[in-house]
């Protein structure tokens, strides 16, 4: 299958949306497998600093609302949902030659609905990579919420070193 010039996958942002498939089957290969081989709460020492561990995060970011009873499930649910179809719009309206923008949308549209997916299935999110330094660990995190970061921060650095359209043209 060949997509011509004119096609909105070749000529905005839609175009990445394979790293979003990417991104999407190597997060849910990974807790998949970490659900399968590990018990809950069970750690591997990975290195110094790195465990895999294996939990469940009923909230957001850092267990914000997880002890809220069940109804963050439905509320996450629905943030990553609008997230995602926010996601898919700005990338059909950023151009193909934006690769930062592009990309980091991409990225952060595959964390929404990794996430997106583990809550509608589990009412939960697998978190499996803990880093830590002495006896303070992070809170867990996965691959999703990792290229939400990456995402993030590509869209933070295109809004202040990106090309932009100005009213003169066009021209920096």
């Amino acid at each position: 299958m060949s997509f011509s010039s004119s096609s909105p996958f070749s000529s905005t942002g839609l175009k990445w949306l394979w790293l979003t498939v990417l991104f999407l089957i190597v997060d849910q290969v990974t807790k998949h497998w970490v659900a399968g081989t590990f018990d809950l709460y069970e750690s591997v020492a990975v290195m110094p600093y790195f465990n895999l561990t294996y939990v469940h995060n009923e909230g957001a970011a850092f267990s914000f609302l997880a002890d809220q009873g069940g109804w963050q499930r439905w509320f996450f649910t629905t943030i990553a949902a609008l997230a995602s179809g926010l996601f898919i719009y700005w990338l059909s309206k950023t151009p193909s030659s934006n690769r930062i923008l592009g990309v980091g949308f991409a990225l952060m549209l595959s964390g929404a609905l990794g996430n997106l997916i583990d809550r509608v299935l589990f009412g939960y999110v697998i978190d499996f990579l803990d880093f830590y330094v002495g006896k303070s660990h992070w809170p867990a995190f996965n691959v999703a919420d990792s290229v939400i970061f990456v995402g993030a921060a590509l869209m933070i650095y295109d809004s202040f070193f990106g090309q932009h359209d100005r009213e003169d043209g066009g021209e920096q």
